[in-house]
């Protein structure tokens, strides 16, 4: 079924955002009934609301139905209608499902029969229906009959569902049997939402991102009550579960309760935008390499906490001696928390040896899995999934832009491809420059970025260690794969990936470029 918007409108209703999947689903094998779904439409002409609300309205040959949606669990007592959410919290409704349902098609075909010919509109079937996905629903009632309620088990199978629907309310109504023509049917989808009101810019979906994303991290902060009241942690997550934020807030709770706590990783890039964007008093940031001069430039011989990020890096053995000699109480004894990759990123800068991370394992350190992603999109993390079977844990930001894949043939095809969706979400999805940035496995003079054409729109900015210090930049930048490890931007275009490598260092760098962006990303995949 076509959808509108083509992706859900962002209301907190997890109800909503399984019944928009399972509708998208339904009838792509009916191609002849010209269904279209518009999700959360408002409705001006209501009869006891300034504004009424349908969850979703389905028009096409077999007619107009409203589609109420309850999520949770459903009680009537005496009259009173009420849910019960998965935080068992409960609220009172104000009518039933099915007379809201009710009177919000009352007051769209008020609206449809002042603003459209009566042989538009007549030809329509017109009904309601509700959907409760959470529970079971097999109450007999005067306000309904069992064809308008679609329950836990109904639901799975929306499409089988919505043809009885259809077939019960025509039966209500025969003397609409002829149906509406393609013509009817496009002037009232036209009508319910005009074109202009489907097509949201890019830039407004990436500021809606970026909010959920601080909303996500922020809930993250709670799993740093638990590091932080434990001696030694290893804290394990997929790429956007929020390890670096997470280890930077431990490291200021750590140093505000007056210990000398040094933040190591093993990127030059990313010791550089940490150091410059989370300069915390008390905390040192340096490599792990350089353990011990950050020690000397501090005035001290221990650090009191070590806070590890991008760990997956550092395992091996000669890394964790380097930390040990460095941390009082050693690694055995003394406070550190040591944040990886699940997914193993270092398949970058060689593999990890296992006897590094038993070797952690066996100081008997508390283990807290991050679940949550709280970085990429749904459609990033489906990509990601679908593509290399990584875990990037689970909910995301929410329903995003798709993610936009080129095939090309060549490198100057590549280049043209670039050039393409630079000027898409610039000029037409009015991103800033500095929100996107271009990854390749290949240094700058070799990829095809390289090659693009000498505009103002077309200016990129090849990164290096130091230009962390003002990232994002003013204009487009351009890293290599292995450099951007624990960085990010708003849209990421991926270019000079083959589509037939499934090299192991290949693939890890697929993993950590695709899981860089947090709203848009690009692949332009050369055939070769």
């Amino acid at each position: 079924m076509r959808m509108i918007p083509a992706s859900p409108y962002d209301n907190r209703s997890r109800a909503e955002l399984l019944v928009f999947d399972r509708l998208k689903a339904a009838f792509n094998g009916s191609p002849q009934l010209r269904l279209t779904a518009f999700h959360s439409l408002n409705v001006t002409r209501h009869a006891t609301k300034r504004f009424g609300e349908i969850d979703f309205l389905v028009v096409g040959r077999p007619g107009l139905y409203v589609l109420e949606i309850k999520g949770g669990r459903i009680m009537c007592e005496e009259g009173i209608w009420s849910s019960t959410d998965a935080n068992n919290v409960t609220n009172i409704l104000r009518e039933s499902p099915f007379r809201q349902a009710q009177a919000a098609l009352h007051a769209l075909m008020d609206k449809v029969r002042e603003s459209l010919p009566e042989s538009v509109w007549s030809g329509f079937t017109i009904g309601v229906g509700i959907i409760l996905p959470d529970c079971h629903f097999d109450v007999e009632g005067s306000e309904w009959d069992r064809p308008m309620a679609a329950d836990t088990r109904s639901s799975r199978n929306l499409e089988r569902w919505l043809n009885g629907l259809f077939s019960y309310w025509r039966g209500k109504d025969p003397r609409r049997f002829r149906g509406p023509s393609d013509e009817d049917i496009a002037a009232v989808q036209r009508f319910v939402r005009p074109g202009f009101e489907t097509a949201i810019p890019l830039h407004v979906q990436v500021d809606a991102i970026e909010h959920r994303a601080a909303e996500l991290t922020e809930d993250q902060v709670r799993l740093v009550d638990i590091a932080e009241v434990n001696d030694r942690v290893i804290c394990s997550g997929g790429a956007g579960t929020g390890k670096t934020f997470l280890a930077l807030e431990l490291a200021r709770r750590w140093a505000g309760a007056g210990l000398k706590v040094l933040v190591t990783c093993r990127s030059p890039w990313l010791r550089h935008w940490l150091e410059t964007r989370f300069a915390i008093p008390g905390v040192a940031v340096a490599l792990a390499d350089s353990a011990y001069r950050a020690a000397r430039r501090f005035g001290i011989e221990h650090f009191d906490a070590i806070v590890v990020d991008e760990g997956q890096d550092l395992l091996d053995l000669t890394t964790l001696h380097r930390l040990d000699g460095v941390l009082t109480g050693g690694l055995s004894g003394g406070r550190w928390c040591f944040f990886h990759d699940i997914n193993n990123q270092s398949g970058l800068f060689g593999p990890a040896d296992p006897d590094a991370l038993d070797l952690l394992q066996s100081y008997g350190p508390a283990t807290i899995p991050l679940r949550t992603n709280c970085r990429n999109t749904r459609q990033i993390l489906d990509r990601v999934q679908s593509e290399l079977g990584a875990d990037m844990g689970v909910d995301g930001t929410g329903n995003g832009p798709e993610v936009r894949v080129h095939q090309v043939g060549s490198k100057e095809e590549a280049a043209r491809a670039l050039a393409e969706e630079i000027e898409r979400l610039i000029v037409r999805g009015g991103l800033h420059p500095g929100g996107i940035t271009i990854l390749s496995p290949l240094p700058f003079p070799d990829s095809v970025a390289a090659q693009l054409p000498r505009r103002p729109t077309m200016k990129i900015l090849p990164l290096d260690e130091y230009a962390m210090r003002g990232f994002p930049p003013p204009a487009i930048s351009f890293a290599e794969i292995a450099n951007f490890k624990g960085l990010e931007n708003e849209a990421i275009i991926v270019v000079d990936l083959s589509t037939r490598s499934s090299a192991p260092d290949s693939i890890a760098a697929a993993y950590v470029a695709m899981s860089r962006p947090r709203a848009v990303l690009t692949l332009i995949r050369q055939n070769k």
